[in-house]
């Protein structure tokens, strides 16, 4: 397998070379993870999503102003509360020379409707009609206000490419998680580049698709590698030194080492990814008890994290949206009050504490392994002694969906730039027909918060609806229903004639098909 990937390398060279002529420019990428794997509906990360817009494309996607910019579609008209007319651009060929049509985005629509991790983003919708090779309707149960918001995670596959079956018989369009697919090593997408080696952990190597549609972006990379540096000071190091010129991300101890650094510049943004705890309820029967669920919030310092683990990169938070999505609730704060805490503890019968396990990922959010060695030093003053064991990403994921440990880290994007959406999968009553719940391992079920998402998600008027999750936040605060700890600000790092000011964003989907490297 190898062997064949190498010889499309070579192929590329050339290839690329010709195309971009002496404006070509390579890019040195270092994250602190590689994506798990090149299926873009397999996993809902954003390793997954910054890989589906360098090989993939949306239908639509975000602006920095919180608009939507065409992409594959050229245009659309809402025909009514339920209906969405898109115009696909015509021309567009994947990157196995197939053509794309709408008959690709049913295909690929029907394949996430049956994604366990994505179904609860297009549970609301109920069927595209394909109206010609161009042009279709994408259809919702009811009416839905976030219609355009999820088409940017509609990423149309190469429907002929995925069909019939793989060397080892197996369909090639086979869904499965961890399952080392054909669809999870064999990307075909319409996006600017194409992934010509991949190594699992050490390096992804991406190469311009010279086919490529969009003939206005400026973009000038013709090849990009990704290598995963887990640790901060080794990828820190990499950038200052020059052996890389673009990395994510930075934390907070080392910005202003980056910013004095004469050949390399530091970009910071608001974050909105919530990083939170969920308590399993089904493997230990304290955290059934709502007062055991508020003395574990009460006990855990938020701010102090946020001020002596962050630096200050980050906002201690008291509920999942931050201020400016719908539903925040400004009187929902951090909560640390030990004392409170430990009446808690003593009301419900548990002064004497317990022994848990926890489990956090050590690569995958900015400083999560002493964030999570933080709370276990935190929750041993109530006498919750907290068995601790971190993992690098690619390790942690496959255990966080086995809900293996009694207490689980997990951060949050709002994939729909909307409180609603980190209900559904991170609080939501676990579901597999619908998907709700998909990321929820604490168990956590509260039938009317649930009453309260579905009422939200049809409300068209968005005070009313603002209203409706505002009311889903006190509840789920009340209940403890997980411990928010903060939303984590964003820090890249590049070399300064890599303009990585213009194509980063809050959703951390680099758009690096713009990238402009200067000479």
């Amino acid at each position: 397998m190898r062997s064949l990937i190498k010889k499309g390398i070579a192929t590329a060279v050339m290839t690329t070379s010709l195309a971009f002529g002496a404006q070509a420019a390579s890019l040195k990428v270092a994250y602190d993870a590689d994506p798990v794997s090149l299926d873009p509906h397999e996993q809902l990360s954003g390793a997954t999503l910054q890989m589906s817009h360098l090989v993939f494309d949306p239908l639509i996607r975000w602006n920095k102003d919180h608009s939507f910019e065409p992409r594959l579609a050229e245009k659309w008209q809402r025909v009514d509360d339920r209906k969405v007319r898109f115009h696909l651009r015509k021309g567009i060929k994947f990157h196995s020379g197939n053509p794309l049509t709408a008959k690709d985005v049913k295909w690929t629509f029907e394949r996430l409707k049956s994604s366990p991790d994505f179904k609860a983003v297009f549970e609301p919708f109920t069927y595209i009609e394909v109206l010609d090779d161009h042009t279709f309707l994408l259809v919702t149960k009811e009416a839905y206000p976030l219609t355009l918001n999820a088409a940017t995670y509609l990423f149309p596959m190469d429907s002929v490419y995925y069909s019939g079956k793989d060397e080892k018989g197996q369909p090639k369009d086979q869904l499965k998680k961890h399952g080392n697919t054909f669809a999870s090593r064999n990307p075909s997408g319409t996006g600017p580049y194409t992934v010509s080696y991949r190594q699992q952990g050490v390096k992804v190597e991406f190469r311009r698709n010279e086919n490529y549609w969009d003939k206005e972006s400026k973009g000038n990379v013709d090849m990009i590698t990704l290598t995963p540096i887990k640790e901060n000071p080794t990828r820190v190091a990499a950038l200052l030194s020059g052996d890389v010129d673009f990395i994510f991300p930075v934390p907070p101890t080392d910005h202003s080492r980056i910013e004095r650094n004469t050949a390399t510049d530091l970009v910071t943004l608001p974050g909105t990814r919530i990083i939170q705890l969920q308590l399993n309820q089904n493997r230990v029967e304290a955290f059934k008890d709502k007062r055991v669920r508020q003395a574990v919030a009460y006990a855990i310092n938020n701010e102090a994290i946020v001020k002596r683990i962050m630096r200050g990169f980050a906002t201690a938070a008291g509920q999942q949206g931050p201020e400016g999505y719908d539903g925040y609730v400004e009187d929902l704060a951090p909560r640390y009050d030990l004392k409170k805490a430990r009446q808690l503890m003593k009301e419900a019968g548990y002064e004497k504490g317990f022994r848990i396990s926890m489990i956090a990922p050590n690569n995958r959010y900015i400083n999560d392994e002493k964030i999570a060695q933080a709370v276990a030093g935190m929750l041993a003053k109530i006498n919750i002694k907290v068995d601790l064991k971190t993992m690098p990403k690619a390790q942690y994921w496959p255990e966080f969906d086995k809900r293996v440990a009694d207490i689980q880290m997990i951060g949050w994007h709002s994939d729909t730039e909307d409180s609603a959406n980190f209900t559904e999968y991170l609080a939501a009553c676990p579901d597999e027909e619908t998907g709700r719940g998909q990321y929820n391992s604490g168990g956590y079920c509260n039938p009317k918060v649930d009453k309260l998402l579905a009422d939200a998600n049809k409300e068209t008027n968005l005070l009313l609806r603002t209203k409706l999750l505002q009311e889903v936040e006190e509840i789920l605060y009340e209940d403890a229903a997980f411990i928010p700890l903060h939303w984590q600000n964003l820090a890249w790092g590049a070399k300064k004639e890599v303009n990585i000011a213009d194509v980063v964003n809050v959703m951390n989907f680099p758009y690096l098909g713009d990238l402009v490297i200067e000479e």
